[in-house]
C-alpha cells in the first residue's frame, strides 16, 4: 500500500536543522544539555521537548488569570498573561523563520518566558521587590519555577533566554534566538497594551507621539508588521538580532509614553494602590503562619521569606484577592 506520510523523527529533524537553518543558529544537537543527562527522545529534538514541557506545566497554565495591564477589566478582549505569551510567540517564531534561526528553541524560550510572573503584572513585582535585597524580579522567578517549584529539566538555552528576556538584565540572552525573544516581548506588549488602552478610555487614537505613527503606523496590526520588518531588515544588516536604530529609539520613546500615559497614569493609580494592598498583606500573613503554604512551596533548603515569596508570586489574581478577602475581610457571622 502506498503510504501518504514521511516519518519524522528526532533524527530528521536534527538533518534538517543542518541543512536548512543559518550558521548563527542555535542547533539542538549543539545545545549545552541539561542540568540532569536525559537520553534522547525518539520523535523530538531537545529544544521541542523543552517547548512541551512549558506547555503542559502548571505554571503556564496559570497566565490565563493573571493580569497584563488593566486588572480585573470587564469585557472579553482585554490581553491576559497568557494571551500576551501566545502573541510573543507568534512574532518570535515569524522572527525566527525569517532570518532562518532555530524556531523551536524560540518558541520554547517564549512560552516560558513570563511564568514566574506575580499577580497584578509589574505593579505586584514592585510590590514583592519590598521584601528582597534588590529588585524582585519575574524572569529569575521564571527560572526558579523550572528549576525548583516544579522542575523541568530544560536545556541550557532556554534557561538562558528566559533569563535574561528583561532588557533590563545587563547580560543579555547568549543565542540569537534568545535576543528575538527581547524583540518580540516589546513588540507585542507595547502593540496589544496600546489597544487595551484604548479600548479602556485611557487613550485615544490621536493621542499616540506623531513619530510612533510615521515610524510604525497605527496602534495593533501596523506596529507588530512595521517592528518585525525592521528587525528582519537590520538584522540581515548587520548580523546581530536588533532593531534599525533610529526606529529603535522611536520604539523606546514610545514606551516612555506607555509608561507615562498608561501604566503609571493617574488613573490607575487607585487599581495600584489596591494591588500592592493585597501582595504586602498576603506576604505579611504568610511569613508569620509559613505552615499555612502548601508544601509544594515549602522547600526545606529555602528560607521562610523564600517560600513566601515563591507562593505570593505564583498566585493568580483572582486566587490572590479570594485568599485576602478570606484573610482579611471582615466576618458578618462568626
Amino acid at each position: 500500500m502506498n503510504v501518504p506520510f514521511i516519518r519524522r523523527g528526532r533524527v530528521e529533524e536534527e538533518k534538517l536543522e543542518d541543512d536548512l537553518l543559518a550558521p548563527g543558529a542555535t542547533r539542538s544537537t549543539e545545545s549545552r544539555g541539561r542540568a540532569q543527562p536525559e537520553p534522547n527522545d525518539e520523535l523530538r529534538t531537545a529544544f521541542a521537548r523543552d517547548r512541551d514541557r512549558i506547555l503542559h506545566s502548571k505554571a503556564f497554565r496559570r497566565l490565563k488569570h493573571k493580569t497584563q495591564v488593566f486588572m480585573n477589566p470587564e469585557g472579553d478582549h482585554f490581553v491576559t498573561r497568557l494571551t500576551h505569551t501566545v502573541k510573543v510567540t507568534q512574532i518570535g517564531r515569524s522572527i525566527a523563520q525569517y532570518l532562518s534561526l532555530n524556531e523551536t528553541l524560540t518558541e520554547a524560550m517564549c512560552l516560558g518566558h513570563d511564568v514566574g510572573h506575580s499577580p497584578f503584572g509589574h505593579t505586584g513585582e514592585e510590590a514583592l521587590s519590598e521584601f528582597v535585597d534588590g529588585e524582585w524580579r519575574h524572569s529569575d522567578q521564571s527560572v526558579r519555577i523550572f528549576e525548583v517549584l516544579e522542575p523541568l529539566n530544560l536545556s541550557w538555552e532556554v534557561i538562558d533566554g528566559i533569563r535574561a528576556h528583561p532588557w533590563k538584565v545587563e547580560h543579555g540572552p547568549q543565542t540569537h534566538e534568545g535576543a528575538i525573544v527581547r524583540y518580540s516581548d516589546r513588540i507585542a506588549y507595547l502593540s496589544h497594551d496600546a489597544e487595551d488602552a484604548i479600548r479602556a478610555g485611557v487613550l485615544r487614537p490621536d493621542d499616540f507621539p506623531a513619530d510612533a505613527i510615521a515610524a510604525f503606523g497605527e496602534p495593533g496590526r501596523q506596529w507588530i508588521d512595521s517592528m518585525v520588518k525592521s528587525v528582519i531588515e537590520q538584522s540581515m544588516a548587520s548580523g546581530l538580532v536588533e532593531m534599525e536604530p533610529a526606529r529603535l529609539e522611536v520604539m523606546h520613546e514610545l514606551r516612555a509614553f506607555m509608561f507615562d500615559r498608561v501604566y503609571l497614569h493617574p488613573a490607575m493609580e487607585s487599581h495600584r494602590k489596591r494591588a500592592k494592598e493585597i501582595v504586602r498583606d498576603l506576604v505579611g500573613h504568610f511569613r508569620q503562619r509559613p505552615d499555612e503554604i502548601p508544601e509544594t512551596y515549602r522547600h526545606d533548603d529555602a528560607p521562610v521569606a523564600t517560600q513566601v515569596i515563591d507562593y505570593v508570586a505564583g498566585m493568580t489574581d483572582r486566587f490572590a484577592i479570594s485568599t485576602h478577602d478570606k484573610l482579611f475581610r471582615p466576618r458578618l457571622f462568626d
